[in-house]
């Protein structure tokens, strides 16, 4: 990596000095001097051109001093906390704030009342500071798996990321989630165990967990499956915790002042001399297994420096081969500042990450953006919010530079805009900016536009690689309690629809009430408290209702003609074919195929079978649900030269769906959550055979200290309220999470019992 690095530089530096190999006069070279001096080479064009002839690219330095970070965790790992402490330290606040705001005030990042009062991030919230001469952009994204696709947003625009962990509750389902998905978007990162104050506090244990030191010797219970070591050693532990031993630098830090800020650098305790050494050796030889250069030296016994163990992490780090690991207590304000020197020494800047656009002119082909402003602007807008002054487009700058007044292109809409406004975030602050280039991450006011959209220039259609959106697995009916406020209350939908992507809202047919669908009981709760907080709209909500799903097992043939003569121009449409599942795996839920040859039914009217039969497959017969993994097949049919229309072919597709749909076998499929509950061992056995009464299959059953951390696959239809339930199991002690996994079929008695409730609500209408 490195070499590729010096590489690169070495050919920039060439290709510009090569330009000035005509001879200058020494007259003009003054004059050319005297002119970079006296302008801003930032700002001026034509003083850009010069310097562009004289020395390296104008923008060279300030994107090697730009960091773009994340600070993602599970729930309660304290990132929020660590988040709060890199601000003050960095001089961005002046005062530090707890989250669950006992104070009144609560922590900076979360800046949404509802934040504050329930201690949880739920926007990923975007800030800025500067730490020995770099810029760091901070996304702090929420923990909760409900927000799941905040996450991924937040991602997807970073170039590294710090994952919290908790010392004392180690790599939880979050953390998995979180390190997948960092590992989707390949986000090099960081770990920074934290909470090492308190009781039971064993960064080791934790280490261990997550897949790291993966010695013949040592076969560790790999959770996160990562190639790491420790690069600190904590000095003490819970109460007893005072500082850290650098493994790089072997130097012993100490934090005094009132919060931390004074840093202490003595020698090492001569008392952990010989285990510091054993770490510093278990850290050469994890970091060589995944770098070629350190490994020569480490093979040939010769001595390792500093600089040489901070290269070869550096370059494993970006390669996304290993991660370093820190450690602290951000709330005892110890540790974080030399994990925000870790970020600047380890993680890369963004010319050193490799972004892809596609290509909207030739196919959607893979183009590899420079990350440099000197090519055509392209940027994303990862995030909208609805703000005081109009909706705030967050964007991230992958290529080109943005100043206000420019007219830029929404390449998915094909409209062209104004930029009124560019600022710079503090969480929800703002500071006003002229301009802004490739690699930073800024909002703009007055843009109409939906999250994932993609801006350039207009020289180039580009979109920047669509985000991975998930199902949403649970619905809600919803109504306002008075009927004045429909308005506000479809602005609040309308609104928190482009925001969040994995917040859908829809129209029952059948009852005509407006249902919202989303993650899970608790993102949905958040989504009504906030109808009632920030557009004053009291809400009235049905029971949660689990999003089935139908499908079919086997093949089954149609032929339907549907005839109809009234006065005048009846209606004719004959369509044969075939139904079929889609194999597993695949990326497509519904397929069509017109396999007719030849024009027994003209090619105006195979838009509408299409149609008809994506309308007839949005509701399956059985309980009412959509149905998928379904491939249509047109075979043959026929066509009248007068009475033939849209329409009847259409109803034709409707009706020939219906007839064949029983043939086909259908079943119903529920969605399946992937659980993880952490308990006291005496509740093992009660908890065990709850999980079994809720029809779930136990995979995974781990011993963590005096806990059992069970996994399972539970279907959500049974998890509603599960929280009180398994609380009252254990006394309160006992925690758990859950993600969606897949949709999978219902048992036969479920089947029928969910049939038989559908067929009576229907009788009941």
């Amino acid at each position: 990596m490195t070499r590729f690095q010096n590489g690169s530089r070495l050919l920039s530096y060439t290709f510009f000095r090569s330009k000035t190999t005509s001879p200058v006069s020494p007259t003009i070279a003054l004059i050319q001097g005297n002119f970079q001096i006296q302008h801003s080479r930032h700002f001026s064009n034509l003083a850009r051109a010069t310097t562009k002839e004289e020395k390296e690219p104008w923008w060279k330095d300030s994107m090697e001093r730009l960091r773009n970070i994340g600070i993602s965790a599970h729930i309660d790992s304290g990132k929020t906390t660590l988040t709060e402490r890199i601000l003050y330290y960095t001089g961005r606040i002046h005062e530090i704030h707890e989250v669950r705001g006992r104070d009144g005030v609560g922590a900076k990042m979360d800046s949404m009342d509802l934040e504050r009062e329930k201690g949880i991030t739920i926007q990923s919230a975007a800030t800025y500071c500067t730490w020995n001469g770099y810029q760091v952009n901070i996304i702090d994204t929420p923990g909760h798996v409900d927000f799941t696709i905040e996450v991924e947003r937040a991602l997807r625009v970073l170039d590294g990321a710090i994952l919290v962990l908790c010392s004392v509750g180690g790599v939880q389902s979050q953390s998995i989630t979180v390190d997948r998905q960092m590992r989707r978007y390949e986000v090099p990162r960081l770990a920074f165990i934290n909470k090492l104050d308190r009781m039971g506090a064993d960064p080791w244990k934790v280490l261990n967990q997550g897949g790291y030191l993966n010695f013949s010797h040592r076969k560790a219970r790999s959770k996160l499956r990562h190639h790491s070591a420790a690069v600190q050693v904590p000095i003490g532990l819970e109460d007893d915790f005072q500082g850290l031993i650098d493994l790089v630098k072997m130097k012993a830090y100490y934090f005094h002042g009132s919060n931390g800020e004074k840093i202490v650098t003595e020698e090492i305790p001569v008392e952990m001399e010989a285990l510091v050494t054993e770490k510093r050796r278990e850290l050469i030889e994890t970091v060589s297994e995944v770098d070629d250069k350190l490994a020569d030296v480490f093979l040939a016994d010769e001595p390792i420096s500093t600089s040489d163990l901070e290269e070869a992490i550096r370059r494993a780090t970006i390669a996304k081969k290993f991660v370093p690991v820190f450690m602290g207590s951000a709330f005892k304000n110890k540790g974080v500042q030399p994990l925000l020197d870790g970020v600047l020494s380890f993680l890369p800047c963004p010319p050193e990450v490799n972004n892809f656009a596609l290509d909207q002119t030739k196919g959607e082909e893979k183009v590899v953006l420079s990350g440099t402003p000197d090519g055509p602007l392209v940027a994303l807008a990862f995030k909208l919010e609805e703000g005081r002054f109009g909706q705030l487009t967050y964007l991230r700058i992958y290529e080109g530079v943005i100043r206000k007044g420019d007219f830029i292109v929404n390449v998915n809409t094909g409209k062209k805009i104004k930029v009124p406004r560019l600022v710079r975030m503090h969480s929800n602050e703002m500071e006003d900016i002229q301009e802004a280039h490739a690699g930073q991450i800024v909002a703009v006011f007055g843009v109409d536009c939906a999250s994932g959209d993609t801006f350039t220039d207009g020289s180039v259609r580009y979109t920047m690689t669509s985000m991975n959106v998930p199902e949403p697995v649970m619905s809600l009916a919803i109504q306002p309690v008075s009927k004045d406020s429909g308005g506000q209350f479809s602005k609040a939908l309308n609104r928190f629809q482009k925001e969040d992507p994995t917040f859908r809202v829809g129209l029952d047919p059948e009852s005509a009430q407006t249902i919202i669908s989303g993650m899970g009981e608790l993102h949905l709760d958040i989504y009504v408290e906030r109808i009632r907080r920030e557009y004053k709209v009291d809400a009235s909500v049905g029971k949660p209702r689990v999003n089935f799903r139908e499908t079919i097992t086997q093949r089954a043939e149609f032929d339907y003609l549907h005839k109809k003569q009234t006065g005048g121009q009846g209606q004719y449409g004959r369509v044969c074919g075939y139904i079929e599942p889609i194999p597993e795996g695949s990326m497509t839920k519904f397929e069509f195929d017109n396999m007719i040859v030849g024009q027994v039914i003209p090619s105006n009217f195979i838009p509408a079978i299409e149609k008809g039969f994506k309308e007839a497959a949005n509701s399956g017969s059985l309980i009412g649900h959509p149905v998928e993994n379904l491939r249509i097949a047109l075979t043959d049919g026929a066509a009248h030269a007068v009475d033939s229309s849209e329409l009847a072919f259409k109803l034709a597709a409707i009706y020939a769906f219906r007839q064949c749909y029983t043939a086909a076998k259908p079943v119903i499929l529920e969605p399946v959550m992937l659980v993880e509950l952490k308990v006291p061992t005496e509740f093992q056995g009660t908890v065990a055979g709850d999980i079994n009464k809720r029809k779930g299959l136990i995979v995974g059953n781990d011993q963590d200290g005096d806990d059992s951390v069970i996994t399972a696959h539970v279907p959500l239809n049974n998890m509603f309220g599960y929280s009180t339930a398994l609380r009252s199991m254990t006394q309160g002690k006992g925690e758990f999470t859950m993600e969606y996994k897949e949709h999978s079929p219902v048992s036969q008695d479920v089947q029928m019992q969910l049939v038989n409730t559908y067929k009576a609500s229907k009788a009941a209408e």
